[in-house]
């Protein structure tokens, strides 16, 4: 049954081009219906394909089916293609698992939507590019789905687009990831030029072969990286990703959690042989992921956007990524890519619960004393944050335990200390969300507060199986402490990650190291319960001490302005004055001389075309004498 893989991005692209056409005449529950339903289909065929992938022998890998010739230009040639092997089937299951709970939360969500039809259909269509850029058997149609996503993530973000501040945030998003596309496509440029392919497995079978060298394998590893950095949100790309929560909340849950983000840490995890090769280049990942997760968590700490709270936390978790793959554990990566989509979704889809139940609120300092209130989404959300922290024995737990002992083992130090610090600042500002929200005082609006219910059971029912998987899913890649043969998910990754740095941790060290990470996490959480509980007047009084430090990170450290004033506004005075004196007075300066100059040649002629007799026989009159004239002498 492993022959039918090829249609997972089928179905939802199928999906989304019925809702294009038809979408406006057809009722909303036979919307509702088939952009689940299709999401739940492919959904189904990756289990199936999962299971069969298991029964054929590792030699058989990756699975690859040519649709199509496609490109071929001289040497050039590009397959439509599709290949299955772990890391896909891992991606394609969580793409369509994930997604799917995220379209149905979505039915309840956008209930009331004008264009409940167009969400769906951009929805499917996310979908659709997301599993083509996992699937793809090269690298060119890989880049059609990195694009396709940024395309997605565009519409999505700018769904609202009656809002200025949504239709921005949408440009954003799409200008900046276009940034990072430009090193993306010149990595596969140099990929060309030194492989003659751009087929997965054949750069594979090149790097193995020894043709790329290492000073080669640097520039295209660190091309294809900053492509990573513009779609995964790192510095100094990660400006868009914040602004992005103008969307939907199921938009920022399906491009947070389980798709357009994580491709960049897909890409690299995919591309293991060649940071393989390039130790600075995996150094180089590795130090950029430690760094924006510190960084980002310490903007976390100061927000009172719920969303945007979260929003810092996928940038801070998807360093934690890029910390697996930089070190060499590219399983322990992707381990956390899997966990994280549990958890996240369901904190981002239990944000949305708290908004649906207090008219669209997103401000914490206007909440407080919810947890009477939401008691289906209260729990949810709680165990949510939970995981995240990496409290035992939850699903985060798990994976953060497997990325940080990877970085100490592998004598990167500094990246391991980054690591440890963003535990306690990501323990500190999820507890603070949740005791800002759901404990302490209430200050709701009145006006509010008269409306406040529980979401319905198409929202709250997603958020319990994505509660019930935070918990369980870690339980698939247990640390070695626990005996090697229990981490079934390095396992099952070891035919794809065939090169690794990965070293191993005595005994007492890595219990030693698990204890001290679980310890800082706690205690980032019990400094959130002084903060916000025991002693509510402290977050003021560090305020009024620390003003300076408090306004730095409130504002994010400025970066968005310093943006604006050194590249933005450059960029629109710069456009101003060309086409001040060059598009107008050049450009437009000779059109509309040569238009004039027509027009004087056109009225100076007109003075002939008077249409009188008269006037014609005196020139005809004229002309003949003229020419008498001139035969006569």
């Amino acid at each position: 049954m492993t022959d039918i893989f090829w249609i997972i991005p089928l179905i939802p692209g199928l999906s989304s081009l019925i809702l294009v056409i038809f979408g406006t005449k057809l009722p909303k529950k036979y919307i509702s219906i088939q952009a689940c339903a299709a999401v739940f289909a492919s959904f189904v065929v990756s289990v199936i394909s999962f299971i069969g992938l298991k029964q054929i022998p590792h030699e058989a890998y990756p699975l690859i089916k040519n649709l199509y010739p496609w490109i071929q230009s001289g040497d050039f040639k590009a397959a439509l293609s599709f290949q299955f092997d772990p890391l896909t089937a891992v991606m394609a299951l969580v793409v369509t698992g994930v997604g799917f709970i995220i379209h149905v939360y979505s039915i309840g969500y956008m209930a009331k939507d004008k264009s409940y039809a167009r969400f769906f259909q951009n929805m499917n269509l996310f979908t659709f590019s997301m599993l083509i850029l996992v699937m793809g058997s090269n690298l060119v149609l890989m880049f059609v789905g990195w694009e396709g996503v940024g395309l997605c993530s565009y519409l999505l973000i700018g769904f609202w687009f009656e809002k200025h501040s949504a239709a921005n945030a949408g440009k954003k998003a799409f200008i900046v990831n276009r940034i990072g596309d430009a090193g993306f496509i010149l990595g596969i440029l140099f990929i060309f030029i030194y492989v003659g392919s751009v087929e997965f497995r054949a750069i594979n079978e090149a790097i193995g072969g020894g043709h790329i060298t290492q000073s080669i394998a640097t520039l295209i590893a660190l091309l294809l990286f900053v492509g990573a950095v513009g779609k995964s949100a790192q510095i100094p790309l990660y400006v868009w990703l914040p602004d992005a929560m103008e969307g939907p909340t199921p938009v920022s849950a399906l491009i947070h959690a389980a798709t357009m983000v994580t491709a960049g840490v897909y890409m690299v995890a995919r591309m293991n042989l060649l940071y393989t090769l390039s130790g600075t280049a995996a150094n180089i990942v590795a130090l950029v992921g430690a760094i924006t997760a510190f960084y980002a968590a310490t903007m976390a700490l100061t927000q009172n956007d719920i969303k945007r709270v979260l929003a810092y936390s996928t940038i801070s978790q998807l360093g934690y990524m890029f910390i697996g793959c930089g070190v060499g554990a590219y399983a322990a990566g992707i381990f956390h890519l899997y966990t994280h989509a549990f958890f996240k979704s369901l904190l981002f889809l239990s944000a949305g619960s708290v908004m649906h139940a207090l008219s669209g609120e997103l401000n914490m300092q206007k909440m407080g004393g919810l947890k009477k209130y939401l008691p289906r989404t209260f729990p949810v959300f709680l165990i949510g944050a939970i995981a995240i922290s990496g409290v035992p024995f939850l699903s985060g737990f798990f994976s953060k335990d497997a990325i940080l002992t990877s970085a100490f083992a592998n004598g990167n130090y500094l990246v391991w200390a980054l690591g440890i610090a963003t535990v306690v600042l990501t323990a500190f500002y999820m507890f603070r969300l949740i005791f800002l929200t759901f404990f302490g005082q209430e200050r709701l609006d009145p006006e509010v507060k008269k409306h406040l219910h529980e979401s319905p059971p198409v929202m709250t029912i997603p958020l319990q199986i994505l509660a019930f998987f935070s918990i369980v899913a870690g339980y698939v890649g247990l640390p070695l402490v626990f005996g090697k043969k229990l981490n079934l998910f390095g396992h099952f990754l070891e035919p794809v990650i065939k090169v690794s740095h990965e070293a191993h941790l005595n005994l007492s060290t890595e219990c030693l190291l698990i204890l001290f990470s679980v310890a800082v996490a706690l205690f980032g959480i019990y400094l959130a319960y002084i903060f916000y509980i025991k002693k509510p007047q402290t977050p003021h009084n560090l305020v009024a001490k620390f003003p300076t430090l408090y306004k730095l990170l409130y504002n994010k450290y400025y970066v968005d302005e310093i943006y604006n004033a050194t590249i933005v506004q450059p960029m629109i005075k710069g456009s101003e004055f060309v086409y001040d004196n060059f598009d107008l007075k050049v450009i437009d300066g000779t059109l509309n001389g040569s238009a004039k100059t027509t027009g004087f040649f056109g009225k100076f002629f007109s003075y002939f075309q008077t249409g009188l007799i008269k006037d014609y026989a005196l020139i005809f009159l004229l002309g003949v004498i003229l020419l008498l004239g001139y035969l006569l002498f």
